[in-house]
């Protein structure tokens, strides 16, 4: 893809200040589903700690960098998500991930945060 680069270490600490700014209001603090807009949503948010155990243990990095991103739209927030705007949308200044998934840093930090808050099963 035109304006791919290879991905640059991913960091959970710039993905918790994203994570805290754009998601914490209706994920919650520790990513549970319980912040507090939670409760006018017209679906509950997903408890992002539990991800890796209900996919069998492995962390969906595909689903969840393309539900982040607008690629995988998630009607419950009304628009795509994120509802943020174009901060976080997909555009042609990526980095890759694992499989040569691309995505964007500020994506690519965020999922490495979102990792990091996976409950052991």
């Amino acid at each position: 893809m035109a304006g791919a680069v290879a991905a640059g270490p991913q960091d959970a600490d710039a993905g918790q200040a994203l994570y805290a700014k754009h998601c914490a209001t209706c994920h919650g603090l520790e990513g549970r589903g319980d912040g507090p807009m939670a409760g006018v949503l017209m679906i509950k948010p997903v408890n992002l700690s539990e991800l890796s155990a209900a996919n069998g243990g492995s962390f969906p990095l595909e689903r969840v960098v393309k539900r982040i991103d607008g690629r995988d739209p998630l009607v419950s927030h009304g628009s795509p998500m994120p509802v943020y705007g174009e901060f976080f949308s997909y555009r042609t200044d990526e980095v890759k991930l694992e499989d040569d998934l691309a995505t964007t840093q500020p994506v690519a930090d965020l999922v490495a945060y979102l990792t990091s808050l996976q409950r052991a099963e």
